[in-house]
């Protein structure tokens, strides 16, 4: 990862204990990570709403809402971030329920510096590939969109395997007339074939 992609990605910390809280800010700084800390879930909720592309790692135990109450809150409020809980206190059946909720990890203090750190690698890559899905996603919408109707019929026909006489019949246009719609289809999907225009198709429903 290069320093331009750290810089990019934000770690929050949020830990009622000061001194551990500050040692693992410094800890994450010196490793080129940018960071917020919080000394409860209250605080970082009154922000939350700002978090755009970045990592909670959360005690699991804190006055007021704990780590687990806040992962919930989050994610019922459709705040998805990749979530690490930790704990001081190892136990087996809050770890299983940490998990079910969709944690990322959950780590036991103190914690191990390059176990934490190839965490994080693993909390990046997997954001970054949930925001390159969503770009493709959003953009193929946006591609499809700016088709009219007439020419999304064509489309869906050009999917299907029809040739262009076959389209013609069936919509009762002219042959010209599907081939001009069929033009202009490949050119506002950015397909240069019809296997371009299938591969896109496919793309498109798995995201």
């Amino acid at each position: 990862m290069t320093d331009l992609d750290k810089v990019q990605y934000t770690i929050y910390v949020v830990d009622d204990d000061d001194a551990f809280r500050e040692s693992l800010v410094w800890l994450l700084k010196a490793h080129g990570y940018v960071v917020q800390s919080y000394a409860s879930a209250e605080d970082f909720l009154a922000i939350c709403d700002q978090v755009l592309f970045g990592c909670l790692l959360v005690d699991v135990r804190m006055p007021g809402a704990s780590g687990l109450e806040l992962h919930d809150r989050l994610q019922n409020g459709g705040i998805h971030i990749p979530t690490v809980v930790m704990s001081g206190h190892g136990d087996l059946n809050m770890a299983v329920s940490a998990f079910r909720k969709g944690v990322v990890d959950f780590l036991e203090k103190p914690l191990d510096d390059r176990y934490l750190l190839a965490c994080l690698e693993r909390c990046i890559a997997a954001e970054k590939e949930s925001k390159r899905r969503l770009q493709r996603a959003e953009n193929a919408a946006r591609r499809l969109a700016s088709l009219t109707a007439r020419e999304r019929e064509v489309f869906d026909r050009i999917l299907a395997g029809m040739l262009n006489k076959q389209i013609a019949d069936q919509l009762g246009i002219s042959i010209k007339t599907v081939e001009v719609h069929r033009s202009r289809v490949m050119e506002k999907i950015g397909a240069h074939s019809v296997m371009e225009l299938v591969r896109f198709s496919l793309s498109a429903e798995r995201e």
